[in-house]
């Protein structure tokens, strides 16, 4: 994972928002596009950019393509995180 395509990624409201509604469970790109007001290409552009960061995953089944949110990447930047902060939220109050 590059952390470069990872916030790249996470700066766009959309992709942000797609993430959001791939925490419930995987969806189509068809289910995706359903929310917002743009056409087909630019949805999947915004999957190919979550695609790439490896922050979803895809699944086909039959015809279709699913989308799923890859947790273990999304928990590999929270780690990093919380080590850049030194961990101090956890330390708080103790």
């Amino acid at each position: 994972m590059g952390f470069a395509e990872t916030f790249k990624a996470l700066s766009d409201p959309v992709r942000r928002e797609i993430l959001e509604m791939l925490k419930k469970g995987q969806l189509s790109a068809g289910e995706i596009g359903s929310h917002f007001d743009m056409t087909g290409a630019t949805i999947s552009y915004h999957l190919s950019i979550l695609k790439k960061a490896e922050l979803i995953k895809e699944n086909k089944n039959k015809n279709f393509i699913y989308y799923e949110l890859n947790a273990s990447v999304v928990e590999e930047v929270m780690l990093w995180l919380s080590d850049l902060t030194g961990g101090r939220e956890d330390n708080e109050g103790k």
